[in-house]
C-alpha cells in the first residue's frame, strides 16, 4: 500500500446527498460546541462518558490545540458533521482521537475522508507514527483504521475503560 493517501482516491457519495459537497478543515473558534456534541453522541450511544471524555471535550481548545494538536472538521453546508483529533503524545507521535460522524451522516464516506485527512496532515506534521485507541464493539471504525494502514499493538494502560483496541501508523521515512 502506498505511503501517501490522496482525497481523490476516496469514494464519493452515492445517495441523496451527493449533491452537498464535503469541505475537510481545521478548528475554528466557535467549534468547541459541534465538537463536543459529535462526539458525545457516538459515546453515549455505545458506552457512557467517561472523565478522560469529559476533560477533553469540555476544553478542546485548552487540552488538545494548546498542547500543539489539532482537530479537524467535515463539513457540510456550513454545519460540522464530523471531527477528527490528532492529539501529541510524545516527540513525532500523535495520538488519533475523537473521531465522530453524525449519525445521520454515516454510510457516505465522512469518516474515511476525515480520517485520511488527519492522517495527511499528521504526515505533514512531521509525525513519525500516529497512535489510537478504541473497543473492539466498534468493528466498522477498526475495519477502517486497517484500511488505511493502522496495524494492531498489543494491549497498554489507558485512561479509557472502554479501551481494548490499540493501533498505530508508522510512516515511512
Amino acid at each position: 500500500m502506498s505511503s501517501t493517501l490522496s482525497l481523490a482516491d476516496l469514494p464519493a457519495h452515492d445517495d441523496s446527498y451527493s449533491s452537498i459537497s464535503i469541505q475537510l478543515r481545521p478548528f475554528q473558534p466557535g467549534d468547541g460546541e459541534a465538537f463536543r456534541r459529535l462526539n458525545e453522541a457516538w459515546i453515549e450511544k455505545f458506552f457512557g462518558l467517561e472523565e478522560h471524555d469529559n476533560e477533553i471535550l469540555r476544553d478542546p481548545e485548552g487540552y488538545v490545540l494548546a498542547k500543539g494538536g489539532h482537530i479537524f472538521f467535515a463539513v457540510a453546508d456550513g454545519v460540522p458533521v464530523g471531527c477528527c483529533g490528532l492529539i501529541p503524545i510524545a516527540e513525532g507521535v500523535f495520538e488519533v482521537a475523537k473521531m465522530a460522524v453524525a449519525e445521520s451522516w454515516q454510510g457516505r464516506g465522512i469518516g474515511r475522508r476525515i480520517l485520511a485527512y488527519t492522517i495527511e496532515q499528521g504526515r505533514a506534521l512531521g509525525a513519525g507514527k500516529l497512535y489510537l485507541e478504541t473497543n473492539s464493539r466498534l468493528a466498522n471504525a477498526i475495519h477502517l483504521y486497517q484500511s488505511l494502514g493502522f496495524k494492531h499493538l498489543p494491549p497498554k494502560p489507558s485512561p479509557y475503560v472502554r479501551a481494548n483496541v490499540f493501533m498505530e501508523l508508522v510512516f515511512d521515512k
